[in-house]
This record gives structure tokens, sequence and C-alpha cells, in this order.
């Protein structure tokens, strides 16, 4: 099949989805208010809570929601066939994350930016919000450790991308300037910006850094690790204006044009996807694709880490709620649009099918690595672009998507440590909690190895736990939307299919884990399977209730 008509079809669903979805759910279901007093503004701290240009937020939401993940999991799922990864990405995109975005974003702004972990409590109960406060800190932990390691994996084995990747830190320090002290005009800022990280793209593919070893009586894949989480604390600390934002605005920028430069490859080249649409002949030991294509994929369909960005930062930097539409639904979008591309990169970038099989030899291969080799032979293709400078532009997308991720996430898993001190009436200043978050990750990253092994030890865990995240955060808006008497089935109908497959991919592991007997990752799975399923049974409770009408402030307070 021409790679070229599945981009159309592609792109023609998510565009439908933002110009008529997007806008049912902000005018009739979450009836977005231009006039309502948003928590930036009642809030506003120039710390956490700040008012922002739509733009430039949606650039923090989106780098910070991407990450690796819709390149890594689309990358291994292409293993079951392009088809089944489309289907999901596509129709998850459109009616399952975009929903859920935006409505986590539209609920903690309507409660003064509060996290979707404390909404737990006052929606579920308290019984509720503490296990939904476990899944959210096991996922948060897994994404630290798990992204460090796949962003040392890519400098290590792309070095043209140091420079373009830690080099855009200082640009993203600049930036914040320019908008926030200058007050530039954000066109010539972003035009600036832009040209400055390619600009270290191409000095990254002039000049690649390969590290000493050893160096600092380290090995340099444990120096890269170290050196990110130093970084990751560093930037929680900040004011988001300071780096956190403008690093995620410039960024997303430069991915997105990173994006149609893979876009337009295929455009020109129109390269043949030699994967089969379903693969009849898997490797040995390929799970089921039902449910297992659900959780491989993500990020990139829907994901619980969204709400816990829409929640954690980005509702505390909203400048009017109708700006939720665009960052939290064209946000997905986004990420959307990289999963379709981290698809046809890994399906179209091969010669031949045998090429292909060579990569798919087992599952869980491909991921990233895929998303490199056969992007870069794409836009080599297409473009003309030298395949060494190809496969640069597109390991610094993955390195910078990561890197956002990864500090947004050291960010809210210290206001989760925070908020866990508050119910055990502890105070925890920002600085103690940020040293508990990075001692944490390293020492599971750690935990077998000094290269890294322990971080994605976890990954196995991510996905189930992600999605079972996902449905919980949209058992709140359910909940939410029943007690201001509004139709609740936007919410419902990818509630249940999510939690459904989520919860049967997690009693699966379990039969895998105790197969192998890996106690670790058991143990966590069980913790998970139990606290996931006991709020579900807690939200369906409250549902009932709120339709009954038990709820008799119903939800005055929070309009006002």
């Amino acid at each position: 099949m021409n790679s070229l008509v599945l981009l159309l079809i592609g792109v023609a669903m998510f565009a439908g989805g933002y110009v008529l979805y997007s806008r049912y759910l902000s005018e009739r279901i979450y009836q977005l208010d231009p006039a309502y007093t948003t928590p930036a503004h009642e809030l506003n701290d120039g710390v956490d809570y700040i008012p922002t240009n739509k733009f430039v937020l949606w650039g923090h939401h989106f780098t910070s929601v991407a990450g690796a993940a819709p390149i890594v999991g689309p990358g291994i799922a292409v293993i079951w066939g392009w088809f089944p990864a489309f289907l999901w990405v596509t129709l998850g995109t459109v009616f399952f994350a975009g929903m859920h975005d935006l409505g986590a974003l539209w609920a903690s702004a309507r409660h003064r930016g509060q996290s979707i972990g404390t909404l737990s409590g006052r929606y579920i109960g308290p019984r509720g919000r503490n296990l939904f406060l476990v899944v959210i800190f096991l996922l948060l932990l897994m994404v630290i450790a798990a992204f460090a390691v796949v962003i040392k994996d890519l400098l290590l084995t792309t070095p043209s991308s140091v420079i373009p990747a830690w080099g855009a830190i200082a640009v993203a320090a600049v930036i914040g300037q320019m908008i926030y002290r200058w007050r530039m005009n954000l066109v010539m800022t972003t035009i600036i910006g832009v040209t400055a990280l390619y600009g270290l793209i191409l000095l990254g593919d002039r000049f690649p850094i390969e590290l000493p070893d050893p160096i600092l009586g380290m090995a340099p894949g444990t120096f890269w690790i170290v050196a990110l989480f130093v970084y990751a604390g560093i930037a929680s600390l900040l004011p988001v204006w300071v780096l956190l934002q403008p690093r995620d605005y410039i960024n997303g920028v430069q991915l997105f044009i990173g994006l149609g430069i893979l876009y337009a490859a295929v455009l020109v080249g129109t390269p043949t996807i030699v994967a089969p649409a379903f693969n009849s002949n898997v490797p040995d030991g390929t799970p089921a694709l039902v449910p297992l294509l659900f959780v491989t994929i993500a990020c990139g369909a829907i994901s619980g880490f969204h709400g816990m960005v829409s929640s954690g930062t980005s509702s505390k930097q909203l400048d009017t709620e109708t700006d939720a539409r665009f960052v939290g639904y064209f946000g997905a979008v986004g990420e959307g649009l990289l999963a379709l591309g981290a698809i046809i990169a890994a399906t179209a970038g091969y010669r031949t099918l045998t090429d292909w099989e060579a990569v798919y030899s087992a599952f869980g291969n491909g991921g990233v690595g895929a998303f490199v080799e056969g992007g870069g032979a794409v836009v080599e293709g297409g473009l003309g672009l030298p395949a060494a400078l190809s496969s640069t532009i597109l390991a610094t997308m993955a390195v910078l998507f990561a890197a956002t991720t990864m500090d947004t996430a050291v960010r809210l898993l210290r206001f989760v440590v925070q908020e866990a001190g508050g119910l055990a009436k502890v105070a925890i200043g920002k600085g103690v909690a940020t040293a508990i978050v990075l001692v944490l990750g390293l020492g599971l990253t750690f935990s077998q190895g000094a290269g890294g092994e322990g971080g994605m030890r976890i990954w196995p865990l991510f996905g189930t736990t992600n999605q079972l995240l996902a449905s919980l955060t949209l058992s709140i808006v359910a909940v939410m939307l029943i007690r201001r008497k509004r139709n609740p089935w936007p919410a419902l109908v990818p509630l249940a299919i999510v939690f459904v497959m989520a919860f049967y991919a997690a009693l699966v592991q379990l039969g895998d884990l105790y197969e192998v007997q890996d106690w670790l990752l058991l143990g966590l799975d069980v913790v998970i399977v139990v606290a996931a399923l006991w709020v579900a049974l807690e939200a369906v409770l409250s549902m009932r209730s709120a339709r009954a009408g038990e709820s008799k402030d119903a939800e005055l307070a929070d309009d006002s």
C-alpha cells in the first residue's frame, strides 16, 4: 500500500475530529465560557500559576504529553500489522484522547487548578483519592526512570543529537526572557528560536559527541542518566516561564517542523508500506493483539499521563477557558500526528518485507530505533537529505520529546509527594520533595545495574497503568458531567472500553509475571490492579449517587 494514502486518511480524520468533534465537546458538553476566571488569573503567583498565550501553552502541553511513548508504542505495535495500529491511533485520538485531555483540563480549571488526584477525593471519596494517588505515583516514577534510559540510549547511539539536545536548554532560557522580560513579538521570537535549534542540529551532525569511557569515574551511559536527573530536578524548581514553558513551546514548534519534514518526504517520495496490514506470521512469543494493542499504544491514542499534565501544569497557565479546546484537544491531535508518522516510518522505511521482518524478529523490537532508521530512509528517499542528517533530525525530535516529558513528570511527582505529605499532616517543601523524587527515580533506574536497566525493567507495566489511569480520569469527568445534568456518554464510552482492555491486559500480565517469577513486577502489578479496581468501584457508586441526585450542592460552588 502507498503510505501517502494512509497519511492523507489519517490527517483528514484528525482534522475532522478537531473541527467537528472538539467543537461539539467544547460547546455542548463542557460548555467552555470565555468569561470564566481561570486559576492562572485568580491565583497568579508568577511561578506555577501564570496566564499564558494559548500557542505558547499548547507547545508546553503538547511536548510534555508526547514524550517518546507515541514513537515507542506504535513502533512496537506494528508487529501485528499496520492496520490495527493505524485504526487505534486515529479513532483513539479523535474520540478518546481529545475527550480525555480536554476534559481533564476543563475539570482542573474549574477547581482552581487542582490535580486529578485531588479531584478524585472530591468526586470519588477519600479512599478512592488515596488509591488514585498510588496509581499516579507509580506511573510518574515509571515515566521518569524509563524516559531517562530512552534518552540515554539515543544520546549513545546517535551522538550527533548531543549538541542539539543540550543546546536546546540554552535556547529555551533565552526564549523565556524574550517573551516575558523583553516582551518581544511572538512570531519573531519563534523564528529566532527555531532557527537556533536547527542550527544546533546542523552543528551536531557536523560534530557528533561521544563521551570518553570513563568520564568522572562513570560509564558514558551512567553519566548521561545522572546529568538528566540533575537537569530535571533544577528545571522542576524554576518558575515555569523561565525554562519549562519556553523550552516546551519552541520544542513543540521545532518538532512540528521535523514532523512536517517527515510528512513532506512521504508526500514527495510516496514510499510503499512493506509491512502487512495484518501480520499472520508474528514471531514466537508475541502476545495476542487483544488486549495488548490497547496498552502497547497508549500515548498516541489515549494516555492517563495526559490527564496529569492537563491538571498538573497546563490548567494553571490557561488564559481563558475557551483556550482549553486548542491546548487540550489539539494537543492530543499533535500526538496522534506523531504516532501516525511513527507507524509510517516503521512500516515504509524499509526496502523489502524481509528487511522489515529482520527488525521485527521478536516482540518489543522496533520502537524508537525503527522510527529513526525507517524515518531517516523515508526522508532521504523523499527529500534527498543525507541519511545521517535525517537520522539526526529524527533522533533529536525523540530526545526533546522525551526530555520535556521527563522534566514535567519530575515537577508533577513533586506535587504528588507534597500532596501525600499534606494528607499525612506533614509539610514538605519544594526542595525536599524534589530531592525525594530524584532519589527514588535514580534508585529505580539503577536498581538493576549502572547502565539503567532498572528503568526499563518496569516498562512492561507502563502501558497498562497509563490506560487504567486514563479510564479513572474519565470517571471523574463523567461524575462532573452527571452532576451538571450534561450528557456523560462521550466520557463513559471510552472509559468503559479503555478500562476493560487495560484491566484485561493487567490480568494477562499477572499470569506472565508469575510464570517467569518476576516477583517485583508481580507485586507492583497486584497493587495497581487492586487500586484501579477499587477506585473504579468507588467511581461507579459516585456516578449512581450523582444520577440519583444525592449531591445536593451539585456544582454551584465550582462555577463561582
